[in-house]
């Protein structure tokens, strides 16, 4: 199963303020680690405040900070809430499926078992998981 790129930059952005989780941080610096585009990241933490993983603060000592503690987030769940229902084939899409064997074929079944199987190993793990090595993680993501 692939990842859409909001979800990768979802994670990022986590994981970035799970390495120093008493610092707040700025989507410029976030883009500038990862180096990518500030914009994306603007939806991103936008999307991140709105679903309670992150807090946003104003000002000029303003930035964003997450919401809970690292080990109160699971990955799972935030993987779910960024790519939404997943749709690992056309007969998984009941508004726009052509298939015309899907109703005596297997592979849906098969398909479901894996997408319920991967999201059974993400949701084992949470963002302190993610970043138990996050003095090294930090070295290179403030090295920029």
């Amino acid at each position: 199963m692939r990842l859409t790129s909001f979800t990768d930059y979802s994670l990022r952005v986590l994981m970035y303020l799970a390495t120093d989780p008493d610092r707040r941080a700025t989507i410029a610096e976030i883009a500038a680690a990862f180096d990518i585009s500030r914009n994306h990241l603007m939806k991103v933490v936008q999307f991140l405040g709105q679903a309670g993983w992150l807090a946003n603060v104003r000002g000029r000592a303003g930035g964003i900070e997450l919401a809970h503690a690292p080990e109160d987030i699971n990955i799972g769940g935030v993987v779910r809430a960024t790519e939404g229902d997943p749709v690992p084939a056309e007969c998984f899409d009941r508004a726009n499926n052509t298939c015309g064997i899907v109703r005596a074929c297997k592979l849906k079944g098969v398909l479901a078992e894996a997408v319920e199987a991967f999201n059974e190993v993400l949701d084992q793990y949470t963002l302190a998981d993610l970043v138990a090595n996050r003095n090294a993680l930090a070295r290179m993501l403030m090295s920029g």
